[in-house]
């Protein structure tokens, strides 16, 4: 009869054999809301999945919170996918969580995927495009809700850390249908100020609560911006589109501060430093120019300011006298030149050299009149001759022998035979010409 019991342990391990073996129990998928959550040292989560009506226990190891992109808090609705088996210490069931997203935001991490995906083809989160943050800003704007944490945060860091620093707040909305266009608004406002950085952010909350910055238009604002811009939303294991377009990601607001501007006492320690250094220099500096006045000051010439007027009195005295000798053997050699020149032939007797000139020029005369008259002779006689044959051939001396020219329609009249009656006829004789009409 005893050999009916079984022990609780072996019902146990019966119950997880059958659960361990169930396909539809090996991948399933739950929603609902957490509570009683834990984080252990460790690094794994445990907690309570409830809804309105059941409960079940979950564990995530640590191998899989890595994975995870949010904190998990109570209250908090998720979607887990996971196995459920035995927990054979205390007999429980309970859900073993492989991965885990807030309930809602399945469609939202789609499109963020989506639209990271996008940006980064077209070289929006390219570090290479990426401006650097000035290391001392002076003017910095801040694109946040004027009301909260965030901003409260990055004032007293900035006062902290750096109070040379001003600061401009373009108040915006950070969550909610019209959070992105007011961004958006802002990032271009801000672009018309002198700003040396402009930091955008809020603090932590869902991922609905933070979607306005995964807007499209708030990256492309952000990455038109001419100013260094650092994005600063949420906590640090939240990340979003902004964060990747921003010339820098800070994992908070606060931080976001941290790494815009310098620490003072940073600041005052370099000061400080370079205060040293430069009197440093100085000092080797003063010390190179010490040496080197004294070294001049050491030189003969100063020592002996005289000694360099003697000698350069010394050299003018030489160049004076070699001035003097030249300028006295020039007038000797001219004086001598002058005198052979008045002592020349042309000087004593010009009356005599004009003569011989005329002479001459009255020998040139002669010989060039002779010479034309015997050119003139050469073309003299051809030309008679020519006009002796002239006057033979001469028509008009013939007719002063009593010839006539006898014209009919222009044309001469060599026979009478050409002619007919009532013909008009030019005759044309050495002293006239007259008109007649041909008779038969």
């Amino acid at each position: 009869m005893k050999d009916k019991y079984i022990t609780v342990t072996q019902l146990t391990k019966y119950i997880k054999f059958k659960i361990d073996n169930d396909e539809n129990l090996n991948e399933i998928f739950l929603r609902g809301e957490i509570s009683n959550f834990k984080a252990h040292t460790r690094g794994h989560y445990y907690f309570t999945l409830k809804d309105e009506n059941a409960r079940i226990n979950a564990v995530m190891f640590a191998s899989s919170v890595n994975k995870c992109k949010f904190l998990p808090q109570d209250g908090m609705k998720v979607l887990v996918t996971g196995k459920v088996s035995v927990y054979e210490a205390n007999g429980g069931y309970q859900i073993y969580v492989n991965s885990m997203i807030e309930d809602g935001v399945g469609n939202l991490y789609i499109a963020f995927e989506q639209l990271k995906e996008k940006l980064a083809k077209e070289g929006l989160f390219d570090p290479a495009k990426k401006k650097p943050i000035p290391k001392y800003p002076e003017l910095i704007g801040i694109i946040t809700a004027p009301t909260g944490a965030a901003i409260r945060d990055m004032l007293s860091t900035l006062a902290r850390r750096f109070p040379l620093a001003r600061t401009i707040l373009f108040p915006s909305l950070v969550q909610g249908a019209e959070a992105a266009g007011d961004i958006v608004k802002q990032i271009k406002k801000a672009s018309t100020y002198p700003l040396d950085l402009l930091i955008v952010g809020r603090g932590g909350g869902s991922i609905e609560d933070m979607w306005c910055f995964n807007d499209e238009n708030v990256a492309r604002a952000l990455y038109d911006c001419p100013i260094p811009t650092i994005s600063a939303v949420g906590h640090e294991i939240d990340f979003t589109i902004a964060d990747f377009v921003a010339d820098l990601r800070a994992p908070t607001p606060t931080g976001a501060m941290e790494m815009g501007v310098p620490n003072k006492q940073d600041v005052l320690i370099l000061i400080k430093q370079l205060k040293m250094r430069s009197e440093k220099n100085m000092l080797h500096q003063l010390e190179v120019k010490r040496e080197r006045l004294d070294q001049i000051a050491s030189r003969y010439v100063l020592k002996n300011p005289l000694s360099m007027y003697e000698a350069k009195e010394e050299k003018f005295d030489r160049l004076l006298d070699q001035l003097q000798f030249s300028i006295s053997g020039l007038l000797e050699r001219n004086r001598k030149r002058l005198e052979q020149s008045s002592k020349h032939y042309f000087f004593l007797h010009p009356e005599k050299i004009y003569d011989e000139k005329q002479r001459q020029l009255e020998n040139v005369v002669l010989a060039l009149k002779k010479q034309v008259t015997i050119s003139m002779q050469n073309y003299v006689n051809p030309y008679n001759q020519l006009l002796s044959k002239l006057d033979a051939l001469n028509p008009l001396l013939t007719m002063k022998r009593g010839y006539a020219i006898v014209r009919c329609n222009d044309k001469v009249i060599s026979s009478s035979k050409k002619l007919k009656e009532n013909d008009l006829l030019k005759i044309t004789f050495n002293d006239g010409i007259i008109t007649s009409k041909v008779v038969k």
